[in-house]
């Protein structure tokens, strides 16, 4: 049975971001071959895939390699996900069906029981299917991409702290989905923006000497209006 490209694709990617495949390291079809147990034609495509995305970089007399982003690199994708994540959350609240809503208000119940038992180890993975929800929400094909491809580029380049105040954390999901529930694209996208700009406070750079990098992008960004948003 022939094993799609794109299952190939995901678990090469995944293995980038676990550090498995380690910056600047070889990726050659046939040693890919082996360890996924395919033949060398999807991991060709796999590749072809991942480059496009940004993790893999073909290189002169060494052909395919794990991508070395630079620091300057990694910032601009924090500032990336400032900008399009309350974009996301606008959209969603324009679009998004009664599906994505029961998944969505689950994830928040679980998300915030789990936060008052303190149950850490489980809140980074309600964190992650809460966010590639509603970016699936927000009706736009190209933006969930979007959304999706740089949330698995953070994981892979920055290392991320728990948040200090993981009920006040799930407090603000609650709100993003109350707002996308009514059809408050303006308050959903303003939640959002304060819920995102919060988080990035917590990524310290995996490379290089940019361990205040996240800081810096946090601190370079317009304040933002934060009145109203408890009530």
């Amino acid at each position: 049975m022939r094993i799609p490209a794109h299952s190939v694709c995901t678990a090469i990617r995944d293995d980038i971001v676990a550090g498995v495949h380690e910056r600047g390291s070889r990726l050659t079809e046939e040693l890919l071959a082996r360890r996924y147990g395919v033949s060398r034609v999807p991991v060709r495509e796999a590749l072809r895939t991942l480059e496009a995305e940004g993790f893999v970089v073909t290189r002169r007399h060494a052909g395919a390699c794990v991508a070395e982003p630079t620091e300057q690199e990694a910032s601009d994708l924090l500032e990336m996900r400032l900008l399009l994540e309350p974009l996301g959350a606008s959209r969603a609240a324009q679009r998004r069906t009664e599906a994505h809503l029961k998944v969505l208000r689950g994830l928040v119940r679980l998300g915030q029981e789990r936060a008052r038992r303190g149950h850490s180890d489980d809140l980074r993975s309600l964190d992650g299917w809460f966010h590639e929800t509603l970016a699936q929400a927000c009706g736009s094909p190209a933006l969930t991409s979007t959304l999706t491809q740089l949330r698995h580029k953070i994981a892979w380049m920055y290392a991320v702290e728990a948040p200090a105040g993981p009920v006040e954390s799930w407090a603000e999901h609650g709100a993003i989905v109350d707002a996308v529930a009514r059809g408050d694209s303006e308050r959903a996208r303003a939640i959002t923006a304060v819920h995102t700009e919060r988080a990035t406070a917590g990524h310290r750079l995996r490379f290089g000497s940019g361990g205040e990098r996240a800081e810096r992008v946090r601190n370079s960004q317009h304040a933002v209006n934060t009145s109203g948003l408890r009530h």
